[in-house]
């Protein structure tokens, strides 16, 4: 019998094998495994505040609303520190946070490696000093974007200043460096990385030459790169892996984008708001995208079905074709990722709102119900167990009921003057919970 080996597969395979395994207790990207924000233990505990069921914490020096992952024992995160004063963000969904002039105080670029058990500082290496080349929105930060990791290295994503790869002993393996393209109201960049079989994927959506490129993960080479017919974006892509095939989705406010692996456009749909922030994802055998801004009429939830090709997008007033299962015209939040956990997918809004539907069809599960003063939300929820978690701007976690029906269980607090706006990460029985000063490390005690 002969045997025939493409090479290309060959390749996929060494790549495959040669990336250590994750660990269920390990969270590597943004939203953890599959990007989903859904844990494997469901022993997170159901209460904390500032000092019960804190493990540790640790102050971080600096800004930066990236999440931080978990590999090993090891917890990666990015910030970067001013040498001047900063300008504290204030809680809450407003307008006027649009900063024109740039800090003429040096800083630092930094990627930092602290010990999980302890929050013990390991590392921190300096990938980038100088003045800052762009302004930034007052809620934003030079340091947004979540690393990834293959369990071998870190690579993080400054969109201003370029793309890093150090070990995870924190010596540098390379980089990449970047052009400071202006974005929208110069809000600045938030897409995260992603990693796939031997490549990191980068999405540069901005006001002048929006970007998709695909780089070496272990030499930093650009294996392609594509550009893209869209202005300012801030969602991270997602590999989206099924029977038929593996590809990239890139969502944007113009378009959102299905890619395959070497940068070739299989699909796309319109019809999203003005301002695409939300991270795809999938579950069910579905595809699920949202935007959802404030200012817009149009907020849509979508779900898509595998396999599609050209243009799926919807005719006005449908709701749904062969390529679209379903979709809500009206349903979809701003800053936060809608999670699917079971059959429900739930929808937590920036100003306090939340909701359930099917996961499956888009059928309401409960309307919106007011979360008791929730008063701004950016950071996307998470689950463990039977438990929703909702994390709000000024520190204080919700923690529901996951079903059918809204159950409202509590509500953990931390400090009244600590700012949260990074999504968390979970190790285990751990939650990472990132504030604009500290980390918190959340568990069982004892």
């Amino acid at each position: 019998m002969k045997i025939v080996r493409s090479r290309s597969l060959m390749l996929a395979l060494a790549a495959l094998l040669s990336q250590p395994a994750a660990r269920a207790e390990e969270w590597r990207q943004f939203r953890g495994q599959g990007a989903r924000g859904v844990a494997d233990s469901s022993n997170l505990p159901d209460e904390w505040s500032a000092t019960r069921n804190v493990r540790w914490k640790q102050d971080i020096p600096g800004r930066g609303w990236s999440s931080p992952i978990v590999t090993g024992n090891r917890i990666l995160l990015t910030s970067v520190v001013s040498s001047g004063d900063s300008e504290e963000p204030t809680r809450g969904l407003y307008f006027g946070g649009n900063r024109s002039n740039i800090s003429e105080a040096p800083h630092e670029w930094r990627i930092l490696c602290l010990d999980l058990e302890t929050g013990a500082e390991l590392w921190s290496r300096v990938v980038h000093e100088g003045l800052p080349l762009r302004p930034r929105h007052i809620k934003n930060s030079y340091a947004s974007e979540t690393p990834v990791t293959d369990g071998e290295r870190v690579y993080a994503l400054f969109g201003d200043i370029g793309l890093f790869a150090l070990t995870l002993d924190g010596e540098p393996v390379w980089s990449k460096r970047f052009e400071a393209f202006p974005t929208r109201y110069d809000w600045g960049p938030a897409a995260s990385p992603v990693l796939h079989e031997g490549r990191v994927y980068v999405v540069n959506d901005n006001e002048q030459e929006s970007w998709l490129a695909a780089f070496d993960a272990a030499t930093g080479d650009e294996a392609w790169r594509v550009s893209r017919a869209e202005k300012s974006n801030w969602a991270t892509p997602f590999i989206w892996e099924t029977d038929q095939r593996v590809e990239l989705i890139t969502p944007g406010s113009g378009r959102t984008r299905s890619y395959s692996l070497d940068g070739e456009l299989l699909y796309e749909f319109g019809g999203a708001s003005s301002i695409m922030i939300a991270a795809p994802y999938a579950a069910h055998g579905l595809l699920y995208v949202s935007s959802g801004y404030v200012g817009d009429p149009v907020r849509p939830i979508v779900a898509v079905r595998p396999g599609a090709q050209g243009d799926i997008s919807l005719a006005d007033g449908e709701t749904q074709n062969d390529s679209i299962a379903w979709s809500l015209p009206d349903a979809a939040p701003y800053n936060p990722t809608t999670l699917v956990h079971g059959d429900v997918l739930y929808v937590l809004h920036d100003r306090g709102l939340f909701a359930a539907y099917d996961a499956r069809t888009g059928r309401e599960l409960y309307g919106k119900q007011r979360l008791p003063n929730g008063r701004a939300f950016t950071a996307s929820p998470w689950a463990s167990g039977d438990r929703i978690y909702c994390l709000s701007e000024y520190g204080d976690t919700f923690v529901i009921r996951a079903g059918e029906t809204f159950e409202l269980l509590g509500v953990n607090s931390l400090e009244e003057d600590e700012l949260c706006m990074a999504t968390p990460a979970i190790a285990g029985d751990r939650l990472l919970l990132r504030t604009d000063r500290r980390l918190y490390c959340i568990g069982p005690e004892g």
